[in-house]
């Protein structure tokens, strides 16, 4: 099999990087229409609207609320009424997935400007795609990355620090589900096999957010910009959305798939999800006592579940679990790019695993 890797075609990231949209995008076109998630519409684009119509003719298009095929056709339509000529994508990860998804659908370039770094959709050419009550459906996978990728590290600092933690935790999963693939042997996300770029960056946003997460967090804390904070913000965006992309997805966010069929979880965050599925699948493979030890140090440090209860599922019956264990294994799923067979019972065993494991921690530090 070839060695594919995908790009997006140009990645911005500064304090301030905001009041560059307007000539950046006009290397697109002259129309964009912005799809806007919440504090985008209220607090962001008022503040800019000045600057960036120097240099475009906008219109803004509230987001609807869920990354769903009816959403993707409610926008593409008002694309085409307006004629634009180029989105723009401005919010959260389901904010963003949408407006690739609206791009592609409408065939123009697209600009992705996240305003929390939250998870790795920015860069890629993947576009997760929802029911319109929040249920996980499928990938979409796109014919290309992003044409623009603006990262505003002041606007990432002030928002809330919940978003940068889960950030941390999708990027958490990069190396270990690439290592899996390069093991493997299995495919990446762009139809081959990774390159050695591909599992460099991952191990790059492996070690930029373990050994940077807490001072990141501290910042944020703060809404102060600082070396730590931009280092773990990169890992989250872009080293994360190269990594997943160009080295391959596993068990992770295979589980973060099943664990999303459970109600319970839809008021957690993405990275959440995928970070005890890290957990769980240090006890699919044969990890060293050390490096568990560092992983579940590192999600306690920075606030990230190390149980099943700090994921809404803390009376999780053993229907309910061979429900979200036969989800994670699904045909097609990313889990059977393991290096070794997994089934529905080993998903079960792993998470019951994992969840001991971080309750045997929790109920020693209390002690």
């Amino acid at each position: 099999m070839q060695q594919t890797a995908v790009f997006p075609g140009r990645y911005v990231q500064e304090a301030g990087a905001l009041s560059q949209l307007g000539a950046e995008t006009a290397r697109l076109g002259s129309k964009p229409m912005i799809v806007a998630g919440g504090t985008a519409e209220r607090s962001i684009i008022p503040e800019f609207e000045k600057p960036w119509s120097q240099h475009l003719n906008f219109r803004i298009a509230p987001f609807g609320g869920e990354s769903s095929d009816e959403e993707f056709k409610r926008l593409a339509n008002l694309v085409s009424h307006h004629n634009s000529d180029c989105i723009i994508g401005m919010g959260g990860g389901k904010v963003l997935d949408t407006a690739k998804a609206v791009a592609f659908e409408s065939k123009v370039p697209v600009a992705i400007v996240p305003t929390i770094a939250s998870t790795d959709a920015p860069c890629s050419a993947v576009s997760v795609v929802y029911t319109p009550k929040g249920y996980f459906k499928r990938y979409l996978f796109l014919p290309r990355n992003p044409e623009l990728v603006l990262v505003d590290t002041q606007v990432i600092a002030r928002a809330p620090v919940r978003f940068l933690v889960a950030g941390m935790g999708d990027a958490l999963a990069t190396w270990f589900e690439a290592e899996s693939c390069r093991r493997a042997g299995a495919p990446n996300q762009c139809g081959g096999l990774g390159t050695l770029a591909a599992y460099q960056l991952a191990q790059l946003c492996y070690d930029t957010v373990i050994e940077n997460g807490v001072a990141a967090k501290t910042a944020c804390e703060s809404g102060v910009v600082t070396p730590a904070l931009s280092w773990v913000v990169e890992a989250n965006t872009l080293l994360s959305g190269l990594g997943f992309e160009c080295g391959g997805l596993a068990a992770a966010h295979s589980i973060h798939n099943g664990l999303n069929v459970l109600e319970a979880t839809h008021s957690f965050y993405h990275g959440e999800k995928v970070a005890f599925g890290v957990l769980a699948g240090l006890f699919l493979n044969k990890h060293s006592t050390q490096l568990i030890d560092t992983v579940y140090g590192f999600c306690e440090a920075v606030g990230l579940p190390i149980t099943l209860g700090e994921i809404g599922l803390e009376q999780l019956g053993e229907e309910e679990l061979i429900k979200v264990a036969e989800r994670t294994c699904a045909d097609g799923e990313t889990i059977h790019h393991e290096p070794r067979p997994v089934s529905p019972q080993s998903v079960v065993a792993a998470l019951k695993t994992a969840d001991a494991t971080g309750r045997d921690r929790k109920k020693a530090m209390s002690q």
